[in-house]
């Protein structure tokens, strides 16, 4: 019987319908642009001072203009090191309605040197030198309440790291479309709920609500457009997907600048996703997941509109269908499996750290372009901009050069611009602009590579486990990077770079440890991953990879210097985990047993495992 991917070269794997379809679920993926990255404008912390009924008074009376208002009455401005907080947190704790207050030099007349002035923390709100409004403005989320910006955006990772874990499994047992559309519905709703919030509070539960069900509805919408093209296909819309999300960049900044208040900015951001309930007429259900749920008839009647819709027609010959899968009996995953053998436990070390890596530095370069740009709506839409190269490179270069060193330069791109950007001074604003540009489209390369390498490094039984638990260190990461940004620029405005700097180019290295998997077939066993690095070579006209690499140049010799180096670390948490992960006694899953063979005498070498049917 016929797979849907036959029947699809029959009727068109990227025709009319894939063309429409493609269109309403890109919307879809730029409109949740706001909630990851909306932060840099609804969370925008201008420069500020304390506010005081006395010195307003005093500077109506006596006739002040802002900048002699600002000299007589706030402490720190003639230091650079201290403006940054006194200035910001700090009043002078002083009586400002005495009589004896002077307008020429008011200090003078409360103590002979103004340093001997006593200082108290803000006790009357602040004044902020912006025309609109943010979050941080109307909560006052400064000085020692800074901490709670931090939490808004951490509160809205969490929902992320739950949602798609809980609304994924939902979407496997109800159905793609029943999921899209309820998580549409809850996100539109808690968006114009936050929008409305009394309280920080309130307004907190309503965020993590939209991060609990936002990031789930993009997922399902990916796996929506890839199940419905054909296979030929799936990359490409996959990529484009997320280009979709870049455009959702650039009109966040012309949306933002027009409306510099935040209530109005989310409203203005969250209303078109009741649009998106109108797709419960203009998408169908995925006929793949149809068929994965014995309902063929249902499958076969969404497949022959798709067919009309494209002008085509199903052939008799095509209409009984069968699951792209084997419909036998299959093994049930276990966490342990992505851990119990070496290849693929180095696998999964690298790509969770890749993904916590591409996380911190996308979201933390954003963030921190936000601190400090010199003007954030245009340095956010330049920065954007840069994602849409990053995209065609990767399309360009992975077929051609491959994977791995793509994806390993990208990330030290990343790491060394961030790192060149330290040492720009800022008189030279545009230099330190580009850089950062080119540090964006680096992480941009390195997530979108990380997203098509994960699934080609695990076998077929776990492959979706193996997906799910390292992208989980995606939202791990946004949950530490609020902190670590805000918390680290009150050390020192570069302090973040530095770390990004840091941890990019760990990952970059550790990516050369991983195996090519350009002209690969997927592995469908644990022998197959287990073999990749040193068999199951790719052929490219007529030669294998090995005979290719012994025509061609020997790569840098940092390159292999890097590769010694980071094997030799993997190495050591091999043995490490091997002596603690290798099981001593028997393991039993559903239908079967995993027994270990001589586990006690083979301290720190992973034992063979063998499968034996539970009778």
């Amino acid at each position: 019987m016929p797979t849907v991917d036959d029947i699809l070269e029959h009727i068109g794997e990227f025709h009319l319908f894939h063309k429409q379809t493609f269109f309403l679920l890109a919307l879809l993926s730029g409109a949740f642009t706001p909630i990851y990255v909306g932060i840099v404008f609804l969370g925008f912390t201008p420069n500020h001072r304390c506010w005081s009924l006395g010195v307003a008074e005093l500077s109506q009376r006596c006739g002040w203009s802002l900048a002699e208002e600002l000299n007589y009455t706030v402490p720190g401005l003639g230091s650079a090191e201290e403006a940054s907080f006194l200035s910001q947190c700090m009043q002078y704790e002083v009586d400002w309605n005495q009589s004896t207050v002077d307008c020429g030099d008011p200090l003078s007349s409360l103590a002979a040197n103004r340093s001997h002035l006593p200082l108290s923390p803000c006790q009357h709100g602040w004044v902020y030198d912006t025309p609109g409004s943010s979050i941080v403005t109307e909560f006052n989320l400064v000085c020692a309440h800074s901490w709670m910006l931090d939490l808004f955006q951490s509160v809205v990772n969490v929902g992320f790291f739950i949602g798609a874990i809980g609304i994924g499994y939902l979407a496997d047992r109800f159905g793609r479309k029943f999921c899209l559309l309820v998580t549409i519905l809850i996100n539109a709703t808690s968006g114009v709920l936050m929008a409305v919030s009394p309280n920080y509070v309130w307004m907190l539960v309503f965020r993590f609500v939209q991060g609990l069900v936002s990031k789930a509805g993009w997922l399902i919408g990916y796996i929506l457009i890839t199940e419905f093209v054909g296979l030929g296909y799936r990359r490409t819309v996959g990529i484009f997907y997320q280009v979709a999300f870049t455009f959702g960049l650039l009109i966040l900044a012309g949306v933002a600048y027009a409306l510099p208040h935040w209530r109005w900015l989310q409203f203005a951001v969250t209303l078109p996703n009741f649009c998106f309930l109108l797709y419960f007429w203009c998408i169908p259900e995925s006929p793949r997941w149809l068929i994965s749920q014995n309902k063929n008839a249902k499958a076969m009647k969404i497949i022959k509109q798709i067919a009309k819709k494209n002008g085509k027609s199903v052939p008799a010959s095509l209409q009984r269908l069968r699951a792209d899968e084997d419909t036998g009996e299959k093994m049930n995953p276990s966490f342990l499996d992505l851990v119990r053998t070496p290849q693929i436990r180095k696998h999964t070390l690298i790509l969770m750290y890749n993904w916590f890596t591409s996380s911190v530095l996308y979201q933390g370069l954003i963030m921190h372009m936000g601190l400090a740009g010199a003007n954030i709506y245009l340095d956010f839409f330049y920065s954007a901009l840069v994602e849409f190269p990053a995209a065609f490179i990767i399309i360009l270069t992975i077929d051609w050069v491959g994977r791995r060193y793509p994806w390993a330069a990208s990330n030290m791109v990343a790491g060394a611009a961030c790192l060149a950007s330290v040492f720009i001074p800022d008189d030279l604003q545009w230099l330190k602009v580009t850089v950062a540009c080119l540090g964006r489209m680096g992480i941009t390369m390195a997530y979108e590579m990380v997203c098509l390498v994960n699934a080609e490094l695990y076998p077929t039984y776990i492959r979706n486990l193996g997906v799910l638990v390292c992208s989980s260190m995606c939202d791990i990461g946004g949950i530490i990077t609020p902190f670590l940004v805000y918390r680290l620029t009150d050390i020192w405005l570069e302090f973040p770079l530095v770390v990004f700097a840091v941890v990019g180019l760990i990952a970059g290295g550790l990516v050369l440890l991983l195996p090519e998997t350009k002209g690969k077939a997927l592995p469908e066993t644990i022998e197959d991953a287990e073999n990749m690095q040193s068999t199951n070579k790719p052929m490219y006209k007529g030669q294998s990879w090995e005979q290719q690499r012994k025509e061609r140049s020997p790569p840098p010799k940092i390159i292999s210097s890097i590769h010694i180096a980071m094997e030799k670390i993997i190495s050591s948490i091999h043995i490490a985990m091997e002596k603690t992960i290798n099981p001593t006694s028997p393991l039993r899953l559903p239908g079967f047993t995993w027994q270990p063979l001589d586990s006690l005498e083979a301290k720190g070498s992973m034992a063979v495992p063998k499968l034996y049917e539970n009778v």
